[in-house]
């Protein structure tokens, strides 16, 4: 059968999702854990890879197995093996048709930003910084160029794998959270499929243009150059979620990953 698993982890401690040599990804984690409960090895899928230091607030997985326990039973017994920054919060048998990563249809991402004189520290690799105060409504101005169909290839990075950098953005949402001089900002970000380091090079923009170092429609320019010379420096790692993946209801998955439902909980984000 093939099972669906939603994950929840804290990216801090691992060299991204997807196995690597050294077993320090999340991917490595779960695929011991797993193979500790079915005694024997499983390989699994996901809907969209992270980079080290990001987190995942919705990862979807999926792999074939042919050990039958029940729902709870992959949970509760995963979790027992998987380091404490690492859960299962849902298992689901699924059609065979279905792919985490082929069946969904949108992706969505939040970067939390805390803005502040000092760097941060009980929030350390959890949320982005900036020293100087942000304009919102800038901000707002210029991720609006972003909004579309568009070629994202200044926003791309090197090693990108991706067979085409034109992707749907379909929206940006810029919340800030307090006030004062210390703040947090929240980014939310909506698309068919992301690019490598598609939202770290945006937000690297938005702070630009957020500090005033550059007007709204410079944006604009920045996307129609379709170079990554154009375009800021790649922003921190440590303020990007991924919310999750979103399918369609008829693969009866739950709430947090149907198309057009809230996103994932923020519940213990910074």
């Amino acid at each position: 059968m093939r099972l669906a698993l939603g994950i929840r982890y804290d990216g801090r401690a691992y060299e991204g999702w997807q196995s690597q040599p050294s077993g320090r990804t999340v991917q490595d984690k779960l695929e011991a854990a797993l193979a500790q409960l079915a005694s024997k090895p499983i390989r699994t899928l996901c809907a969209g890879r992270t980079d080290t230091g990001v987190h995942g607030l919705m990862q979807v997985v999926h792999f074939d197995t042919e050990v039958q326990r029940a729902p709870f039973s992959w949970v509760r017994g995963t979790n027992r093996y998987l380091p404490e920054d690492i859960a299962v919060q849902w298992a689901q048998e699924v059609p065979a048709a279905f792919h985490c990563r082929a069946s969904a249809v949108s992706r969505r991402y939040l970067y939390i930003l805390a803005q502040s004189p000092v760097r941060p520290s009980l929030d350390a690799g959890r949320v982005g910084w900036s020293m100087y105060p942000l304009d919102g409504d800038a901000m707002r101005a210029g991720a609006a160029h972003l909004l579309g169909t568009h070629d994202f290839s200044s926003f791309r990075a090197s090693a990108c794998q991706a067979l085409s950098p034109v992707k749907n953005l379909r929206y940006i949402e810029i919340r800030r959270i307090g006030a004062g001089e210390r703040c947090r900002w929240h980014v939310e970000f909506e698309a068919d499929a992301f690019l490598h380091h598609m939202i770290r090079n945006i937000m690297g923009c938005l702070v630009r243009i957020g500090q005033g170092q550059a007007a709204p429609d410079w944006m604009r320019e920045v996307l129609a150059a379709r170079s990554r010379l154009a375009a800021a420096p790649t922003f921190s790692p440590a303020g990007l979620y991924f919310l999750g993946p979103q399918y369609d209801a008829q693969w009866g998955l739950p709430p947090e990953v149907t198309a057009g439902a809230a996103a994932s909980s923020y519940d213990g984000l910074p």
